[in-house]
């Protein structure tokens, strides 16, 4: 995971994938991979993702780099490093226990994600 704490909260990097049939993060090595459900234009895709972060952490998310980019990175304000990896490996670990599939991804229904 790419995390990067500063005196603000926590950086968060990632690489976006549009237009999927659903919302997800995945992890893909040590790199955070989102599904995005919208399209790459007018601020939808960065709009999605805010929201769907801001949600995840309980905490307020800006895009901070790359809205015009696949690869992004995020501000959760207040955030320590430590409690947004904490998040993501026991959001990932509840996906994992709720799944029949050994799978390393954030969705509702725990499934599979497609490689770049």
């Amino acid at each position: 995971m790419k995390l990067t704490e500063t005196e603000d909260g926590t950086v968060i990097e990632v690489f976006v994938k549009p237009n999927q049939p659903k919302f997800k993060i995945a992890f893909d090595c040590d790199e955070i991979v989102v599904y995005s459900t919208q399209e790459p234009v007018k601020g939808k895709v960065n709009k999605e993702i805010v929201k769907e972060f801001s949600r995840l952490f309980r905490a307020e998310v800006e895009l901070i780099s790359g809205s015009a980019s696949k690869q992004k990175k995020l501000m959760a304000k207040g955030l320590k490093k430590n409690e947004a990896e904490r998040v993501l490996q026991g959001t990932i670990r509840q996906s994992l226990s709720t799944s029949p599939s050994k799978d390393r991804s954030i969705n509702d229904e725990g499934s599979k994600h497609a490689k770049r």
